[in-house]
């Protein structure tokens, strides 16, 4: 009777025991964190060899705690993840044992990356990049950035970026006032046109003769900073009271349904603006046709093929409509130098009339005879022979006719 008990009680504790209970999970080994290449790290682990699998499945739970926090499973023994890692990086792993719908995990094992060395506020600030499909299979890049607050003037930066497995550094770089590089300019590289969702990586570190410059990464999503290009063949056109436009989609390997356009529409005449979204590449839309209208037109990707880029720029300018507003100006160019010359020749005759000119500009002098007469008596005697009204200067000619009247009478 007694052994009946016990077993009873051996089977009613075994029934009321949670499955898995008594298996211990142990933490993985050799936790390691290795910088595989620019802005990338390589997580690596191994199982424990103490741990028994007792017909369970070993996964592993993987935590970023930094610098952008991330959770995620594998089966795997290893991980890459790429981040920005000038502000250093951290994370742990666990492993995890499943039995049937039981899960069980043990204790974490953590391991960080020390930031980047360097000076505080020497990294570059504001790093924007853009790029651009020149060809069908080629695609520029152009990064532009400011020199760190704490930078010496004797700074020199360099840009590497990574796409893939290709890393490659700037050879044409843009300088400021103190010789600084603060922009670099790609004409081709290894990107891709026409991949989703790709990450372009930067890096740009620094030298100074008086600092150490601290380095700076930052990551790029491939859709987000492309620029689209301008719609090609654009046609406008007047078909009674419609305007009619049709263009083709701009330089991409994506289709014409992945685009949606920006027609920018200006009434001359009345001064009216409007900026009409279109799907599609060619429209139909009633106009006044005694206005005189300005048209342009951009692109950009919609959410159909991928996420929306950068709109690009406007297309050249397109005038449709009657000319009338030229002619008004043409007009009002006429009357204003009619008006103009009317104006001139009126204050001609007013200045002519009350003799402004001379007032103005009056008769330069004639020097006075500053040579004495040898012979005073006779210049005396000339003297009686002019006029009543004297004059300040006199001709040598009439004073020689005065002298011989005066000996022919006395």
């Amino acid at each position: 009777m007694a052994n009946g008990m016990q077993v009873f009680l051996l089977l009613l504790w075994t029934a009321n025991t949670p499955q898995g209970a008594g298996v211990q999970v142990f933490p993985p080994v050799n936790f390691t964190l290795t910088v595989s290449a620019l802005a990338q790290v390589l997580i690596h682990w191994k199982p424990n060899p103490a741990q028994e699998q007792n017909n369970s499945t070993i996964r592993y739970d993987v935590k970023i705690l930094s610098p952008v926090p991330e959770e995620y499973d594998t089966r795997r023994t290893h991980s890459v993840r790429t981040v920005a890692l000038h502000n250093g990086f951290s994370a742990c792993v666990r492993t995890l044992l499943l039995q049937e719908d039981l899960q069980m995990g043990s204790d974490w094992v953590k391991g960080n990356l020390p930031p980047l060395p360097g000076a505080a506020e020497t990294s570059v600030t504001n790093l924007s990049c853009v790029t651009h499909i020149t060809l069908p299979g080629n695609v520029s890049l152009h990064c532009t950035w400011l020199p760190g607050q704490g930078a010496p003037e004797d700074t020199e930066y360099f840009l590497f970026y990574r796409y893939g497995a290709h890393t490659e550094e700037c050879h044409t770089y843009i300088k400021d006032k103190w010789s600084r590089n603060t922009e670099c300019r790609f004409s081709s590289t290894q990107i891709k046109p026409g991949e989703i969702d790709n990450l372009i990586v930067i890096h740009i570190n620094g030298s100074s003769k008086r600092a150490a410059i601290k380095p700076f990464q930052q990551l790029f999503n491939q859709n987000a900073i492309e620029k689209v290009n301008i719609p090609r063949n654009i046609s406008i056109s007047l078909e009674q009271n419609d305007l009619l436009a049709t263009w083709e989609k701009p330089i991409s390997p994506f289709h014409e349904e992945c685009f949606e356009y920006e027609f920018y529409l200006i009434n001359l005449k009345s001064g009216n603006k409007q900026i009409l979204k279109i799907s599609y590449n060619s429209f139909r839309l009633r106009i006044d046709v005694s206005s005189r209208y300005s048209i342009r037109i951009r692109a950009n990707h919609n959410h159909i093929c991928r996420s929306r880029g950068l709109w690009s720029d406007w297309s050249e300018v397109v005038f449709v409509g009657k000319n009338k507003l030229d002619n008004s100006i043409a007009w009002i160019l006429t009357l204003l130098c009619v008006s103009t010359s009317c104006t001139f020749l009126l204050v001609a005759i007013i200045c002519k009339i009350n003799h402004v000119w001379s007032k103005l500009f009056p008769p330069i002098p004639t020097p006075s005879n500053k040579f004495r007469d040898p012979f005073p008596v006779d210049y005396e005697r000339a003297r009686t022979c002019t006029s009543s009204t004297e004059t300040e200067v006199g001709s040598l000619a009439e004073d020689l006719y005065c002298s011989v009247l005066d000996d022919s009478v006395f």
